[in-house]
């Protein structure tokens, strides 16, 4: 066994990292899971994020803000850093929407 083997971070999941963020995210009071399609969460009626996951990494789709034709930002990620920055971007756009006063 070399000592590169001990310090190795463990392989990324990105079924496991979905599962996880969709758990966090449903922390997020304003924002709600779509019950009939996981990974489509709404704000106010508006869907704001889909999330699904595949061999390659997970996916996001994020709106730039909640509209009837929102405009869509893709976000990969393919690994547990790029999963937690992207849940610290949906933390603070939510936030931000939801601190707005029209």
């Amino acid at each position: 066994m070399s000592n590169d083997d001990f310090f190795a971070l463990p392989p990324f999941k990105p079924d496991e990292a979905l599962l996880t963020l969709r758990r966090n995210l449903r922390d997020l009071r304003p924002l709600a899971e779509r019950g009939g399609k996981p990974g489509l969460f709404e704000l106010q009626g508006q869907p704001v994020l889909e999330l699904s996951a595949d061999e390659q990494g997970l996916h996001a789709r994020l709106v730039k803000r909640p509209a009837r034709s929102p405009e869509w930002e893709k976000r990969d990620c393919k690994n547990a850093a790029e999963v937690r920055r992207l849940h610290d971007e949906i933390k603070r756009r939510v936030g931000l929407w939801t601190d707005e006063t029209p």
